[in-house]
């Protein structure tokens, strides 16, 4: 079976790696050259996908797509060009557009009664401004006071454009659902953790919650997934504050690190269960694994130096980036390391039988990279919290 991936960076690296887990071959359509998933593909294109004469050409035997992209004009061209010839497109528009909009999407918690972060100016400082149409940490600001409003938005908080809610402290965590309106499944609850620019660094799992406040993350975010008609899979992030579970965000598209994590500690593949979705119809359940195992997704940049534990900005930009088993005691890495080279960047993936021994495991394989490459420091930029 093929599957074509159209968008090479962080969530095109996931899809490569999951389809190819489950036995598939992969084709990847990225309009530049040199991106991260480009060496984890059978095949690369580049190409910009409004290209229809060409496309037709290079997807004629393409069994699935799967975009993994946020460019509205490439998915609008993406959607008719795969509704015209039939092909099946894992992927709904619909929902994608409520989610890609931070505005929208506070709009539909509000009207469920799903707690959110308090909107400005309902709330005091700090306050985080937001970009609405902008994915994950992208654009986002922390604003401590009115000296620093002042200074970003020197005319006011604008009217548009933008979303300005309350700065919330406690632990992240999320969720994807994956299915159709009546037939969701939940999956696996990780936990985030974030670097000083609030990008995430680390995943990890299984969480650390009670069973009743994992069932009230799977209730909300199936709630969502049914208000919006979900056909596909969505990523719901929220935060605890103060003993109460509030939405972050949703992305109706597939994520990138938590599909990972999730797989890494039970198995459940989301690339096979949105082919099992999109191409057969088939109704969606999870078989509750016999054993939940202990798995850390981190993202480290190394230095002439030092290494640095950073949000996963890092490898989004790093160039062509290689799967590596067994590396510096890692169980699988996703880097662009190449012996000799001076900077290098790398998700690592670390699997135990529990979290702590996870954890445990990982504080060796940097250890084992320090003492191998001769480096002075490791510099966690963030709060090092993963047991």
């Amino acid at each position: 079976m093929l599957a074509a991936v159209i968008g090479g960076r962080l969530q095109g690296v996931e899809l490569a790696f999951l389809a190819h887990q489950d036995g598939w071959q992969t084709l990847l359509i990225d309009r530049r050259k040199g991106v991260p998933a480009q060496r984890l593909c059978d095949r690369f294109y580049q190409l910009d996908v409004r290209q229809i004469a060409v496309l037709d050409e290079i997807m004629k035997a393409v069994d699935l797509v799967i975009p993994a992209l946020e460019d509205q004009a490439a998915l609008d061209s993406l959607v008719g060009w795969c509704r015209d010839r039939r092909v099946p497109l894992a992927f709904d528009p619909e929902a994608y557009v409520v989610s890609n909009s931070k505005i929208a999407s506070d709009h539909l918690f509000a009207s469920l009664g799903i707690p959110a972060p308090e909107q400005w100016p309902h709330c005091s400082f700090p306050v985080v401004a937001k970009p609405s149409h902008a994915s994950g940490s992208d654009g986002v600001i922390l604003l401590k006071d009115q000296r620093d409003a002042e200074a970003i938005f020197p005319e006011g908080f604008p009217d548009r454009g933008w979303v300005f809610q309350e700065y919330l402290e406690g632990p992240s965590f999320s969720i994807e659902v994956i299915g159709r309106p009546g037939n969701y499944v939940p999956l696996q609850v990780t936990e985030l953790f974030m670097d000083v620019d609030y990008d995430c660094k680390a995943v990890a799992a299984p969480c650390r919650l009670p069973d009743r406040q994992i069932r009230d993350i799977e209730t909300l975010s199936v709630e969502i997934a049914e208000a919006i008609g979900l056909t596909g899979l969505m990523d719901v992030e929220v935060i605890l504050h103060n003993g109460c579970f509030k939405v972050i965000e949703i992305d109706a598209r597939f994520p990138s690190q938590t599909p990972l994590c999730v797989y890494a500690s039970t198995g459940s593949n989301m690339f096979s269960m949105l082919a099992d979705l999109f191409l057969f119809g088939k109704p969606l359940s999870v078989e509750v694994p016999t054993s939940v195992r202990g798995a850390i997704i981190e993202h480290v940049r190394v230095s002439p130096r030092a290494i640095f534990i950073e949000g996963e900005h890092i490898m989004a930009d790093a160039g062509p980036l290689e799967r590596v088993s067994g590396f510096f005691g890692a169980d699988v890495a996703i880097t662009s390391y190449r012996e000799g080279t001076p900077v290098w960047v790398a998700t690592m993936i670390v699997i135990a039988a529990t979290r702590q021994l996870a954890a445990e495991k990982l504080d060796r394989v940097l250890s084992t990279i320090q003492r191998c490459l001769n480096l002075e420091h490791i510099v966690d930029r963030g709060p090092k919290n993963v047991l």
